[in-house]
């Protein structure tokens, strides 16, 4: 069963997120960790403590612990959040507009033996079924 973990209303902009979230994409937890860690990005910092959140949100669900389970990154997304606007003086009486960007970002973290124990439970199913 999977978990999930959300970010909402993120003060930096999606391209500069996804470029982290990229990173991280299909890994294995704890080497998404380590990566997040020694990222330079600023980004890379809130990403880490939501991934440990979605850690936490598994065990919770599961009963389980994360390090007996191969956890992995099985999706994360960022998407545009509220953007504010302002304005910034410009000469001969202009303005600039200012987009101060902000992002969502949404964790699932799965177990790799979840992928192969849920096709085998629906055969099972179908064979009760047939008999």
């Amino acid at each position: 069963m999977e978990a999930v973990a959300k970010l909402n209303n993120n003060p930096t902009s999606t391209r500069k997120m996804r470029l982290v979230a990229d990173l991280v994409r299909g890994k294995d937890v704890y080497q998404a960790l380590t990566i997040l860690k020694y990222s330079k990005q600023e980004a890379s910092n809130k990403l880490e403590k939501l991934l440990k959140s979605a850690i936490n949100n598994w065990e919770q669900k599961n009963d389980l612990s994360a390090a007996d389970n191969d956890l992995i990154v099985k999706e994360i997304f960022v998407d545009a959040g509220t953007m504010l606007k302002r304005f910034l003086p410009a000469p001969q009486g202009r303005a600039y507009r200012l987009r101060k960007r902000s992002n969502h970002v949404t964790i699932k973290v799965d177990s790799k033996n979840a992928k192969a124990a849920a096709p085998v439970a629906a055969e099972a199913s179908t064979e009760e079924v047939a008999a």
